[in-house]
């Protein structure tokens, strides 16, 4: 083969290959062998362990120790911020656009009372008397397109939640459950199979005792004209006409409550319910 047929084709080559750039450029295939086995920085001798001392031997040190140094928690001085905080009341947030899908969904009946036992019931939330949950707050997320006209109570909303139930001809009463009465109400199957008696609602504790005693919480042991004189302020703040419940076909179910002592609707404390016998074991009077 002559040069000049050899350099021939070596142009004609370069003219149909791409441009050399740093795009383009790599190693030829297999010019390279890495003799390692690639586990971490050591390359896999050191089988993930590191080096040497109490971490290649697996002795561990215990959470919060600083290896000989003041540990954090003693650094520092307590901070009186914390004080109490695991006493704490806990209310696990309910939004009223979830409380909408439940309705629209059929997980909720709006045409009768909604209470924490009825929300549990869905099995859509769960409340944990054990881990300091006091019940639920219903929080104004989707308060513009609430459209259900309900009788709710729960443990702690906020003034626009109430003014969204009113406004659609509704009521909402604020109510405190102990926690000997949170386990009946978050179960009731649970507790009703044990055979022993519905247990009696106590009082709120000294600190929530002001909260639901306001009219303008709706608290279930409010005074009930101030409550209505609260309903006409609340309508009047939010620029609402406020629905008249005594003309509402639905009054019945709209004022339908249970007493401060009373944990169910329709069953009183100290009555056994047997879901064997299908039967209500009453206090004689």
């Amino acid at each position: 083969m002559s040069v000049k047929h050899t350099t021939e084709k070596a142009l004609q080559m370069l003219r149909t290959l791409p441009r050399v750039t740093i795009g383009n450029i790599r190693d030829n295939p297999q010019s390279k062998q890495n003799v390692k086995r690639g586990r971490g920085q050591h390359g896999g001798d050191k089988h993930g362990a590191g080096n040497k001392g109490s971490g290649q031997r697996q002795n561990y040190m215990r959470l919060g120790y600083e290896t000989g140094n003041t540990p954090f928690y003693l650094r520092f001085s307590y901070e009186p911020y914390y004080k109490g905080h695991h006493l704490k009341r806990e209310y696990p947030p309910i939004s009223l656009h979830q409380l909408q899908k439940l309705i629209d969904t059929d997980r909720l009946n709006y045409r009768a009372p909604i209470d924490l036992t009825t929300i549990c019931n869905t099995g859509l939330f769960e409340i944990r008397p054990d881990m300091l949950h006091y019940g639920v707050q219903l929080t104004d997320e989707g308060a513009d397109d609430f459209k259900a006209k309900i009788n709710i109570e729960v443990q702690h909303a906020p003034e626009m939640v109430i003014a969204a139930i009113e406004r659609n001809g509704g009521v909402i009463r604020t109510a405190y459950y102990d926690p000997h009465s949170l386990y009946a109400v978050v179960n009731p199957k649970k507790w009703f199979e044990k055979g022993v008696p519905i247990p009696r609602r106590m009082l709120p504790p000294q600190d929530a005792v002001e909260y639901y005693t306001d009219a303008r919480n709706r608290g279930y042991l409010a005074d009930p004209e101030k409550i209505s004189y609260e309903r006409l302020v609340l309508s009047q703040k939010y620029g609402y006409t406020l629905p008249k419940i005594e003309d509402d076909p639905d009054y019945a179910m709209l004022t339908e409550a249970k007493d401060p002592r009373q944990i169910f609707y329709g069953l009183n404390p100290g009555w056994v319910i047997s879901l064997k016998d299908r039967a209500i074991i009453r206090q004689k009077q």
